[in-house]
């Protein structure tokens, strides 16, 4: 199969947040997924089940890979456990809580793809803006799969989730 270009999300809120980060992009290669770009890093305010938490440092990171969609979720979830997350059917998982590490899945290709463990693009990738600013810093024109201009989700979000520019790219090797 020939290589894809795809975009990831990494979220961190214990710990060394930018460290984790840049320990999540380092990790990747050894996983068949080559990082090609890394937005800035952003800090954002917890949204989703579990608003009393630290907030998340956030970056997107454009990737290459010959691994199919559901190899590279793996992908992602190997990192996720090498870096000491607590994944979903695990003692003390929370879904939305605290995490030395997320690596979402945001897109990949130019064609959707849907099993009962993924859905691509994300089913929050135009509705995140934590999600939509690092992204767009990649890449102002993508669309998805069916043609949403994401620079469109992104000016019809409401202004009120925090979303501020931490500090630059996470290192990517040459």
């Amino acid at each position: 199969m020939s290589e894809q270009v795809g975009f990831l999300g990494l979220g961190s809120n214990v710990g060394d947040r930018r460290e984790h980060l840049q320990a999540a992009v380092d990790a990747l290669p050894a996983h068949g997924v080559r990082v090609l770009a890394s937005s800035s890093t952003y800090d954002t305010d917890p949204v989703g089940e579990v608003l009393d938490q630290p907030s998340f440092l956030n970056a997107c990171i454009r990737i290459a890979t010959a691994l199919s969609p559901e190899e590279l979720l793996d992908a992602c979830k190997a990192v996720e456990a090498e870096r000491g997350r607590t994944l979903a059917g695990q003692p003390g998982y929370v879904r939305h809580g605290p995490r030395p590490i997320d690596v979402d899945l945001l897109l990949l290709g130019d064609a959707p793809h849907r099993s009962g463990r993924l859905t691509l693009p994300h089913a929050q990738v135009t509705a995140r803006r934590f999600v939509l600013v690092p992204l767009l810093e990649l890449d102002l024109e993508l669309t998805t799969p069916d043609g949403t201009r994401l620079a469109d989700a992104l000016a019809a979000l409401p202004v009120d989730e925090g979303v501020r520019r931490e500090g630059p790219p996470l290192a990517v090797a040459a």
